[in-house]
């Protein structure tokens, strides 16, 4: 049986269930009077299915149904539309567990996120002059608390440098078992996982959204200055200082922060793995650098930069999330963000390989019990501890 261990220190409050955080988060905005807020929409409608032969996206290689791509096959493949769970994700007798450390962290803490809220019931306005920008009036300080699980593999020696993984939106009960399963097969090397989650609320004025959406390395600065060493402190571990021993992975906008993590600190981390990436225009506060959010990643900076030391395994779902705003701006269909973003890697040579699967939704769960142990044997592949 697992042991979740509870521990309360003077910057944390452990817990003893494992449970998805969420809270609110908002930010602030200034200038000339903006238009009224309006209120979320009604409830999204299903996306409509895009076929992956439509004319634009990538080349891909059809599997059948029911298989997924070699896990030393880079380049751009079609699953599904049958999606049964690996048993790599199910708890499997005589195999070591891990343990589970839980604990909470409070943003009075917190040195680079003090916490913003936006007010329930509200979203935002198109700005009148820039359909790309999102007005926000309802978003300002506000206090928040995160949950972190800690998982140590049983085969862990204590002092000795350990590869780890950093996850989006934990806990991630699925990562932990299936990471039980593939280190007991020896497919992935004996690492920790460090499974964050967000600050609270969603999209533009929220915690979660500064936090995930933001395009700069304040999120991966977060992580490195006030996470990784508590982490090390309470539990006793060492974390590789080594970039290519250091995975980020996340869902959404998880997944554009853990894209971001690796693109703006390459110096610390090399592999990323990302389900139904949110590649598109939803960075707020607006930032001149790039005002078009993470889409700038293929429209701009993948084509225009240096290749950087990042290998990454890319999925999306025929249903993800298209339109899902008030926002026109034609940056706001995932399918399409997820499908230029292979193009643009394809064209740099990075490493990568990008799943397109059959009747899937967005962050479907059915797909990452599907997919989640091949995907991080591929991110994982290759990997020598120096």
């Amino acid at each position: 049986m697992r042991q979740i261990v509870m521990l309360k220190t003077p910057l944390t409050l452990a817990f003893a269930v494992i449970l998805s955080g969420a809270v609110a988060g908002s930010a602030q905005t200034s200038g000339a009077m903006p238009p009224p807020q309006t209120p979320p929409a009604a409830p999204r409608p299903t996306p409509p299915a895009r076929d992956p032969h439509t004319p634009g996206y990538v080349a891909a290689t059809e599997l059948p149904d029911g298989t997924l791509p070699p896990i030393d096959a880079e380049g751009n493949f079609i699953v599904g539309p049958t999606h049964n769970p690996a048993p790599e994700t199910l708890v499997q007798d005589g195999v070591p567990q891990g343990t589970i450390f839980n604990l909470t962290m409070d943003s009075a803490d917190s040195k680079i996120y003090p916490g913003i809220a936006r007010d329930p019931g509200t979203f935002g306005t198109p700005d009148p002059n820039d359909p790309a920008k999102l007005i926000v009036t309802t978003s300002h300080p506000a206090p928040y608390t995160r949950k972190v699980a800690v998982y140590v593999p049983k085969q862990y020696v204590p002092g000795t440098a350990a590869p780890f993984i950093v996850g989006a939106d934990g806990p991630d009960q699925l990562l932990f078992t299936t990471l039980d399963n593939l280190i007991a097969q020896k497919r992935v090397p004996v690492m920790i996982a460090i499974s964050i989650g967000n600050g609270s609320g969603d999209a533009q004025g929220s915690q979660r959204g500064l936090e995930y959406d933001t395009m700069s390395g304040r999120y991966a600065e977060f992580v490195e200055s006030e996470v990784l060493p508590l982490v090390e402190r309470e539990y006793h571990v060492t974390l590789t200082k080594d970039p290519d021993g250091r995975a980020t992975m996340g869902c959404s906008s998880g997944a554009a922060a853990a894209l971001t993590m690796a693109w703006y600190h390459p110096e610390l981390y090399h592999r990323v793995l990302s389900y139904s990436g949110t590649y598109v225009n939803q960075q707020w506060p607006p930032a001149p650098e790039t005002p078009h959010g993470a889409w700038e990643f293929h429209e701009r900076l993948i084509p225009n930069s240096p290749v950087k030391p990042i290998r990454i395994w890319m999925h999306v779902g025929d249903r993800d999330l298209f339109n899902p705003n008030v926002m026109r701006d034609g940056m706001h269909d995932w399918v399409v963000a997820n499908e230029q973003m292979a193009k643009a890697l394809a064209a740099k040579g990075y490493r990568y390989q990008f799943v397109f699967v059959r009747d899937a939704g967005h962050c479907d769960r059915n797909v990452k019990q599907q997919t989640l142990p091949q995907a991080l044997e591929w991110v994982w592949h290759g990997y020598s501890p120096k």
